[in-house]
């Protein structure tokens, strides 16, 4: 919650304030987010206009998270810019008249001060989320997983397997088996060489 008395009503007042501040819970998405309590670095303007507050800020923070490829816990700074207007309560009945043809929607988007105090949490939320990647990667260049083990390929780059063509793979079994009855006929014929010298 940030307060607005200092900087007054008059349009055109604007006021700096930097401020580091405990993240929320679950700020971020399955994969990647700010670790909650974590602390995030808020640099604001606020800007007195005509009907309101105009808040410009930048938000900066640690983020933690695991590669979409490999799976490896990461780690990354994010940087999160925003702005939003939070609007006097008695503006509200101006702001109706003037857009009475607009949407009800528009009406639930609008922010308002609260005895001259405005929650940053739901702006903060919103330009965080949009700033996290949507698919983290430990490296540009991450090779990720084996699809036959799972092996991570990063740390073994001549991992392969010998992979058979699921199309060939009853020749394949064919081909063994055939081998197989060779060497057992071979050891057969052997055998029988091997009486007759001994004779």
């Amino acid at each position: 919650m940030f307060d607005t008395r200092e900087l007054g009503r008059r349009p055109g007042a604007m006021k700096k304030v930097s401020r580091s501040v405990e993240a929320p819970a679950s700020l971020g998405n399955e994969v990647i987010g700010v670790p909650e309590g974590a602390p995030v670095e808020l640099d604001l303007r606020l800007e007195s206009v005509m009907d309101g507050v105009l808040v410009t800020g930048t938000a900066r923070a640690s983020v933690k998270g695991e590669c979409v490829r490999c799976l490896e816990p990461l780690g990354q700074e994010l940087e999160a810019d925003f702005q939003e207007m939070f609007s006097y309560p008695d503006a509200d009945a101006r702001v109706r008249e003037a857009d009475a043809g607009d949407d009800a929607e528009d009406e639930e988007d609008t922010l308002f001060l609260e005895d001259d105090m405005f929650d940053l949490e739901p702006v903060l939320r919103d330009a965080v989320v949009l700033a996290l990647p949507m698919q983290p990667v430990c490296q540009d260049d991450c090779p990720g997983l084996c699809s036959e083990c799972g092996a991570r390929l990063a740390d073994d780059p001549d991992h392969h397997h010998d992979a058979v063509d699921i199309r060939w793979a009853a020749l394949q079994g064919l081909a063994e088996s055939i081998q197989d009855g060779e060497k057992d006929n071979m050891g057969g014929a052997d055998a029988g060489v091997d009486e007759k010298q001994e004779k």
